[in-house]
């Protein structure tokens, strides 16, 4: 660490701003949508419950930041930049910490580093952005440097206290923490304010697929966080045949429908309702081989998140047994 590192997480919330001058751009080289989703959002509930500016679930108690998430481990190994969301200084940087998913065992080695390595940029007119759970040795500015919007700070990475490869992006304004989508203040008003930080709209989804497939048995979670689960061919004399669908947001009594489509045409259909919320999971659907052999061809399967009667997000996957 280069000098005194900045307090990941401010304990203050930020008066009303009205309109700013001060615009942020995206922090990270990924499509929104489709190479990454935003996992959490700033909680805007001052009590023990938890909910983000839509007063919805993508948050959970005390989050002070924007979780720009990908999908799985295989993105975080490849590289995804995290850039400067604006002009500044840098402030401070930490560039050593593992990357190794958090658990209870790891507390002692992080305390007071939660945010793990990063990046804190300095604005004018007392703003201030933080860039956590960048990769190590990723870090790519020093502390002094001026950098302009859009410059690359580092990696996404899984250092400090996270489950899963992200940019944790915290903004603040003289030291008080400021949605970015809601700039004007932390409150429980349900709807993006028309006055964003954002230099182009930055859309809400309340949840979707992070990744599809199919495999020869069950797969394990940790296979399908780190994006290897997914057969590319099934062998006719596949053990199994299993279509599964991962996912994130999901909200109680939200419902992932599986169905599997195969040379003979419908092959499976199976819905299954989620008794909590969870942030990610993961569910699937198929059959043990009682033939000879599968059927030769292509089979496809169709995942969908159903919330309320309403498909939030909807995934085709197709493989071939040959």
């Amino acid at each position: 660490m280069k000098q005194a590192w900045a307090i990941a997480f401010a304990t203050t919330l930020a008066p009303p701003l009205g309109a700013s001058d001060f615009l942020l751009h995206w922090p990270v080289d990924c499509t929104l949508g489709d190479s990454c989703h935003i996992q959490q959002y700033v909680d805007h509930d001052p009590g023990p419950e938890a909910q983000d500016f839509r007063c919805q679930g993508l948050t959970y108690d005390g989050h002070k930041g924007t979780d720009i998430a990908l999908p799985t481990l295989l993105e975080m190994h490849a590289g995804v930049a995290v850039l400067a969301a604006a002009p500044g200084v840098v402030a401070g940087v930490r560039n050593s910490m593992v990357d190794q998913r958090y658990t209870d065992a790891h507390a002692d080695q992080i305390q007071g580093r939660e945010c793990g390595n990063g990046v804190v940029l300095k604005h004018n007119d007392g703003w201030e952005t933080q860039y956590c759970h960048l990769k190590q040795g990723s870090v790519l500015v020093e502390p002094g440097q001026t950098v302009a919007a859009g410059t690359p700070l580092g990696e996404i990475g899984l250092s400090g206290q996270t489950q899963f490869p992200h940019l944790h992006l915290s903004v603040r304004k003289n030291g008080a923490v400021v949605d970015p989508f809601t700039p004007e203040a932390l409150g429980t008003s349900c709807s993006q304010s028309a006055d964003t930080l954002w230099s182009d709209p930055v859309p809400y989804t309340p949840g979707g697929l992070l990744a599809t497939g199919f495999s020869a048995t069950l797969p394990d979670y940790d296979a399908i966080r780190a994006g290897t689960a997914a057969a590319d061919t099934l062998s006719p004399a596949a053990p199994a045949l299993v279509f599964w669908g991962y996912a994130f947001g999901g909200r109680l009594g939200d419902q992932l429908e599986l169905q599997i489509t195969g040379p003979q045409g419908a092959f499976i259909s199976h819905t299954e309702e989620l008794p909590k919320a969870q942030s990610q999971f993961f569910r699937a659907a198929g059959r043990r081989l009682r033939e000879t052999n599968w059927p030769k061809g292509e089979y496809t399967g169709t995942a969908r998140l159903v919330r309320a009667g309403q498909v939030i997000d909807q995934a085709v996957t197709s493989i071939l047994v040959n």
